[in-house]
C-alpha cells in the first residue's frame, strides 16, 4: 500500500467510515453498513485511486481534508 492510500484510509476513517481489508489484500471502504468501494491491494491502474477517490466524494468524504 503506498503512502498516499495509507493517507486517505487514515483520514476516511476519522470521518467515520469503515475500513475493511480482505484475505485478497484488496481494501474495502464502506459507510453505512453499505459499501463504497474497494481499493486494489497493488493497484496496476495509475487511475485507481482517483476512481475510488471519486465513489467516496459521492458518500460524502471530503478530500483533501478540511481542517
Amino acid at each position: 500500500m503506498n503512502k498516499d492510500l495509507r493517507k486517505v484510509l487514515r483520514e476516511a476513517e476519522r470521518q467515520g467510515f469503515e475500513i475493511v481489508t480482505r484475505k485478497s489484500g484488496h481494501i474495502e471502504i464502506r459507510k453505512d453498513g453499505q459499501r463504497v468501494t474497494t481499493f486494489a491491494g497493488t493497484a496496476s491502474d495509475h487511475r485507481s485511486m482517483r476512481n475510488g477517490l471519486a465513489h467516496m466524494k459521492r458518500a460524502g468524504f471530503q478530500w483533501p481534508p478540511k481542517r
